[in-house]
């Protein structure tokens, strides 16, 4: 663990979808962004994204037990 940083993009890219999604929602001047409709596809495609990417990497680049 830790050898490879870049089997933990995927997560990170994840992560940050969630954390856009979230301070949308309780951050008072961002609010307006959630009725946007790029903002939240925006952060969709993030979060989807970022899962899909991890399972494909760490499914290439991880050796087999």
């Amino acid at each position: 663990m830790g050898n490879n940083i870049k089997n933990y993009y995927g997560i990170a890219i994840t992560i940050l979808g969630a954390v856009l999604l979230i301070l949308g929602m309780l951050v008072p001047f961002m609010r307006d962004l959630l009725d946007q409709n790029i903002y939240t596809i925006g952060s969709l495609v993030l979060i989807i994204g970022g899962i899909i990417f991890h399972v494909i990497y760490n499914k290439k680049h991880l050796p087999e037990d």
